[in-house]
């Protein structure tokens, strides 16, 4: 395996109001944009510090008549986009796009685990230059991922046979159950619990770091953001926000107070 094999490296949103997302996403967690256009859509590449951190777009035509909601998706990194979309199928998950390339960018497959909760893998196209690694804490990039899952255990065995995560340190929520926390090449990462009943269905959330969690949490309502959870305190100090943007989508920020 490469190096980069099991690596989260991209974040992206499919939403109904392109314009409106890149407005409420910059005013909440500061990205600026680039807009790529090709053919029939316009693909919005959302910045921190100069380095692309995700992307927005419109839900496409063939997703929207399936009823795909406003959503956040992330993609893994894969040495192989075939292999791994088989592979996904042999460990008992679904291939729900088959893979294909996106020229000058990679090739990947939209895929979901044993539980229905959707992903991308991507074999992408090698940068002319390494990609910059980011410290934990950047302001602007993804500092967390959460899987809320039909069955948590299969899931860890799931992911760890895709991409050799590990199980790490295990917190217990009481009723709510187990929050296992795994790694991969780089330490701690993200965590994994079986999904709350008022989650309808299992799926991933992911964290971009903004720094002040008070200030953060007014720029929410006031870009016309709904918060649902939070500011709430988490283990090793941080504290988090869990909010759904204006046309729906949930998303979820992590920084400090103070």
């Amino acid at each position: 395996m490469s190096e980069d094999h099991g690596r989260f490296i991209w974040y992206e949103l499919l939403t109904t109001d392109q314009e409106d997302a890149k407005r409420f996403y910059g005013e909440v967690v500061g990205w600026i944009y680039d807009d790529m256009t090709a053919a029939d859509m316009t693909y919005s590449v959302a910045n921190a510090d100069d380095a692309g951190v995700a992307g927005i777009m419109l839900i496409p035509p063939q997703a929207k008549a399936m009823g795909v909601p406003p959503n956040w998706s992330g993609y893994v990194y894969v040495d192989d986009c075939d292999a791994a979309a088989e592979k996904v199928k042999t460990l008992g998950g679904s291939v729900m796009r088959d893979p294909q390339d996106i020229p000058g960018i990679g090739r990947f497959a939209v895929v979901a685990d044993p539980s229905g909760a959707v992903f991308q893998v991507m074999k992408p196209v090698p940068p002319p230059q390494a990609r910059p690694k980011i410290a934990p804490g950047t302001k602007g990039h993804a500092d967390w991922r959460e899987l809320y899952s039909g069955d948590v255990d299969q899931a860890l065995a799931f992911y760890a046979e895709m991409f050799g995560w590990k199980k790490d340190a295990v917190h217990d929520m009481g009723p709510m159950g187990s929050y296992i926390l795994f790694a991969n090449q780089d330490g701690q990462v993200g965590g994994m619990m079986n999904k709350p009943e008022q989650v309808a269905r299992p799926g991933w959330l992911y964290y971009f770091q903004v720094g002040d969690i008070d200030s953060a949490a007014a720029r929410v309502t006031s870009a016309g953001g709904r918060i649902v959870n939070g500011p709430m305190e988490v283990p090793g100090g941080a504290w988090i926000i869990q909010g759904v943007d204006p046309q729906g989508a949930m998303f979820a920020l992590v920084g400090r107070k103070g």
